[in-house]
């Protein structure tokens, strides 16, 4: 039950990642948002997400992991239902930002439950496999709910079903889960790290989206851009003097948490935008219905979770680095696969073999990483270590569709012919495959060749 409670939480987190994705188009319709709205309503979310994770993985340590748990489940739920009941765009996207804080109390306390509930071993590895099975099924079934809301229902519909199933959890949370706190209860938390480290992110995503329309020189770029860069080094000076940093940098000293995290940064920043692009690929330039969408990317999304139950076997036998470097090639082959697609492609070529091999590469690359990353941790630093590596998929992502969708909206150069978005979103996805091909070298590299596994 303490299992089912935590991954529920935690696929209700990701689910709203990928839910709303199908919605956009009719997000965008009747809000009346623009293109770089749209990317907003994704990284509003993932940007407070992973901005405010490390602090909520901190504050499960300290204040207690059932009652983090029961805070961030709270505060997600009502942001959910502001969210469904926005009237402009900017209420849309605020509420996406308290969605994203809410969701970084509640995920760092969903693995940290998980970890303290069963013991070390090979439990313990399957337990984490599961959660990372049901986190990766929560993006995948993300499509086919979004789709399925959006088409009988509304769009707002991809919010409101949080407010159920959220308040279902919190009982059974009250109910089922012990408390628990990391050894030292007496620390404090950092907050000034947390606002610097959203801050600059948030400033370096809203820079590279600007180049879309003012370029790399102009002044609205570039303020916002070395604005965030400063917030970043700024964070990373306030972490090395404070008494007691939300991300002590003696934990990059350990090559497998700094390799794994750097792994995890680069690989996520294709995956997290692969799903935007397949999105609006299906419904712009095909023709998709929502839920036509949301089933066209079911096969993908099942192919992650294979992928993520796989890993422990494959990794027993070909040790963690070298899967975790085979699944960033099966990724990139997929990203190479779907980068030749049309503006009048065939389903099974454009969409469902492409989307299958990148998910499934994608699947099989992040277990292994989050085994070595929590492997080289401190038994004190378990939380943060795992809020980190959560963090650096998600600051990936945020990253990646900003990058990526500036990609394509240059090649693009404002055409709006399928054959024009066609075109960019191909591009988008042959920078992604060069992008985990780059993640791939960067694991073989600097992974150790064997770590301990405890």
């Amino acid at each position: 039950m303490v299992l089912a409670a935590a991954c529920a939480g935690q696929f209700l987190v990701v689910l709203d990642v990928s839910v709303v994705n199908v919605a956009l188009p009719s997000m965008r319709a009747d809000l009346g948002l623009s293109s770089v709205g749209l990317q907003w309503v994704l990284n509003a979310y993932s940007i407070a997400f992973a901005g405010f994770m490390l602090l909520g993985g901190r504050a499960a340590d300290l204040f207690g992991r059932k009652r983090m748990f029961l805070t961030g489940l709270g505060l997600f739920t009502a942001a959910s239902v502001a969210g469904g009941l926005a009237g402009e765009g900017w209420q849309l996207l605020a509420a996406r930002a308290v969605q994203g804080l809410g969701a970084a109390v509640l995920a760092p306390a969903t693995l940290t439950i998980v970890t303290s509930a069963v013991p070390p071993g090979p439990a313990r590895t399957r337990a984490i496999a599961t959660w990372s099975a049901v986190g990766a099924g929560g993006g995948a079934a993300g499509g086919l709910v979004g789709g399925l809301l959006t088409d009988l229902l509304s769009w707002r519909w991809v919010l409101l079903i949080n407010v159920p199933v959220g308040v279902v959890v919190i009982v059974a949370a009250v109910v089922c889960i012990r408390e628990g706190r990391g050894a030292d209860a007496r620390r404090r938390l950092d907050l000034p790290g947390a606002v610097l480290a959203t801050a600059g992110l948030a400033a370096v995503a809203y820079g590279i989206v600007q180049t879309e329309e003012a370029g790399w020189g102009d002044a609205a770029t570039l303020v916002p851009l070395l604005g965030g860069l400063a917030l970043l080094a700024l964070f990373v000076a306030v972490e090395a003097r404070t008494r007691e940093p939300l991300m002590p940098l003696k934990v990059f000293r350990s090559r497998p948490v700094s390799a794994a995290n750097a792994a995890m940064l680069v690989n996520g920043s294709a995956s997290f935008a692969m799903w935007f692009f397949m999105t609006v690929y299906a419904q712009g330039v095909l023709g998709y219905t929502p839920l036509q969408a949301g089933l066209a990317l079911v096969p993908s999304s099942l192919s992650v979770i294979l992928g993520s139950k796989l890993a422990p076997r494959l990794m027993a036998v070909t040790g963690a680095r070298d899967l975790a470097v085979a699944g960033a090639l099966v990724a990139a082959a997929g990203f190479g696969w779907q980068s030749l697609m049309d503006a009048h492609g065939s389903y099974a070529t454009t969409i469902l073999g492409p989307g299958i091999l990148m998910m499934l590469g994608v699947g099989l690359a992040i277990t292994p990483l989050a085994s070595l990353a929590t492997a080289g941790a401190a038994p004190g630093d378990a939380g943060l270590v795992s809020g980190l590596v959560n963090t650096s998929r998600t600051m990936g992502g945020a990253l990646g569709l900003a990058v990526l969708s500036t990609v394509a909206a240059a090649t693009t150069a404002g055409g709006t012919s399928p054959e024009a978005l066609t075109a960019g979103y191909a591009m988008a996805f042959r920078t992604g495959a060069i992008v985990v091909l780059a993640g791939a070298l960067l694991t073989w590299l600097w992974m150790p060749r064997r770590t301990e596994h405890h």
